[in-house]
């Protein structure tokens, strides 16, 4: 009875601290925008992610769609992350101090920040953890099931994020090093090999029918922002992730070296070892390992409640859990949206110093990429409304935008049942050109070209109608252009625009 009310302590805290994290001056995040709208245009797979999220996406939309149901997904995904690291604590028969230890860690670390957003992180991490505790039974029981299971768990995890693909490119050679080989010879793991391929299908075939846009997609990732990269800052970023944990984990790493009751599992250590280094091959974006963590936090939890039981090391108990803790609360003034953007650009000192400012073009800002990616988009949504409703009067209109970010906080703002696209990710695929446009609104972020003079000739009249003034926001400067009364049919323009856009990365 103690075990279980101590677990739900844990995950009610978790609950709490996601829902106090975000000051209420901040709004949704530009990813999230384009997840959610994900719910109105469901399929097997889009330009950039699978269709996981999209199905959770449709359940917050039944739900209502409000603020609460967003941010309650990442935050139950992340709650139960910190249940299965329990579980696994139990399978490896650690003690009640374990179970907190490893509790505290998780609870306390660079989860809060992913479990705060709506993307498909969050899963992805709870299923790397699921994989681990499912070959921990495997490995102590050796029942064909937990194989069927682990498969099963990658294929959802292939279908909500391809980053799992990593999970199973460092256990397989790990586990050929180790004395579990013998799970190769074993009939049924291909049989399982052969359900995860069958959950898999329905999206690799969606990719085969529209010629595989991941690749394209992970080319212009690589091209604009993983270029970016530093290997430095990715080993920087591991440390931080679970700062206060960092002792517990390297006491993992140590007692699947060489702790005997662990010997089974060594194979989970040479993983670590070969999806970081595939990472840094790759210059991974630094949060895509985060998935690996919480099973050495368990094992490292383990061993040291262990250790802890003999003589004066007793004393070390409250320490470690208390480490986490003190090493959280300078974080939690820097790492979270909990503060104004005034506060943040009149003390940029210890914001800059954690590299927070840096954002993927490799440069400093005022605020940090993601807090200024949580602004501006209900003014945007507001102005596109204001001048919507004017031109609905005189035809159809067409609300085009520059990035998905603009296009995803329209629709999900907006008053008057815009459903504004994007040349950009997803929105590509979702242009009703069913009927002719009379009217055109755009949203341009920055003025390259001169819009008036570029879209002008194809209507009748054209103006800057307004603009995003928010200064913290990242679409600060935005514009908003409006012209009707359209004298050819654009939809030719709009279909070669698509067309271009999307074989320029192929």
């Amino acid at each position: 009875m103690k075990n279980r009310l101590l677990l739900i302590f844990f995950v009610i805290a978790k609950f709490i601290l996601q829902y106090s994290l975000i000051s209420p001056e901040y709004e949704l995040h530009r990813d999230e925008y384009l997840h959610l709208n994900q719910a109105n245009h469901l399929a097997w797979g889009y330009l950039s992610v699978p269709p996981v999220n999209s199905w959770l996406a449709w359940l917050i939309k039944i739900l209502g769609g409000s603020v609460f149901w967003v941010k309650f997904f990442p935050a139950l995904f992340g709650a139960l992350t910190l249940v299965v690291v329990w579980k696994i604590i139990e399978e490896l028969q650690g003690s009640l101090y374990a179970k907190i230890l490893a509790s505290t860690g998780i609870l306390l670390s660079a989860l809060l920040r992913i479990n705060m957003l709506f993307q498909p992180n969050s899963l992805e991490i709870l299923l790397w953890t699921l994989i681990y505790y499912t070959l921990i039974l495997y490995f102590n029981l050796e029942k064909v099931k937990w194989l069927y299971i682990t498969a099963v768990i990658f294929g959802i995890g292939f279908l909500n994020k391809y980053n799992i693909v990593f999970s199973v490119l460092g256990l397989i050679p790990a586990i050929l090093l180790t004395r579990q080989r013998k799970v190769f010879l074993q009939p049924h793991l291909y049989g399982a090999a052969l359900v995860a391929l069958l959950i898999m299908l329905p999206n690799l075939i969606w990719q085969y029918k529209f010629d595989f846009p991941v690749v394209s997609h992970m080319k212009e990732l690589s091209e604009r922002q993983l270029v970016h990269v530093g290997r430095f800052g990715f080993f920087k970023s591991q440390i931080l992730f679970f700062i206060g944990s960092l002792l517990v984990i390297i006491s993992g790493f140590y007692a699947l070296l060489f702790y005997k009751p662990f010997e089974k599992f060594r194979s989970f250590f040479w993983a670590y070892v070969i999806t970081i280094a595939l990472f840094l091959f790759f210059r991974a974006k630094d949060y895509y390992a985060v998935g690996l963590y919480p099973v050495f936090i368990a094992f490292g939890a383990v061993f040291l409640a262990h250790i802890f039981d003999k003589g004066w090391k007793k004393f070390l108990k409250p320490v470690f859990i208390l480490i986490p803790v003190l090493l959280f609360l300078p974080l939690y003034n820097l790492a979270f949206p909990n503060k104004s953007p005034e506060y943040i650009i009149s003390h940029p000192e210890k914001y800059k110093k954690m590299g927070l400012l840096r954002w993927e073009d490799g440069k400093d800002h005022p605020l940090p990429q993601d807090f200024a990616d949580m602004q501006g988009w209900k003014e945007l949504a507001q102005k596109v409304d204001k001048e919507y409703s004017q031109l609905s009067r005189s035809g159809r209109t067409l609300v085009l935008c520059d990035n998905y970010g603009q296009a995803g906080a329209i629709n999900y703002y907006s008053k008057k049942g815009v459903r504004a696209v994007s040349f950009n990710a997803d929105y590509l695929n979702w242009f009703d050109l069913s009927k002719r446009y009379d009217n055109l609104i755009r949203i341009k972020e920055a003025l390259e070209v001169d819009e008036l003079k570029e879209s002008g000739p194809y209507f009748e009249t054209s103006k800057l109608a307004d603009s995003i003034t928010n200064k913290f926001s990242r679409e600060r400067g935005t514009k908003i252009f409006s012209f009707t009364g359209a004298k050819i049919d654009v939809r030719p323009k709009i279909l070669d625009e698509i067309n271009e856009v999307k074989h320029r990365y192929q």
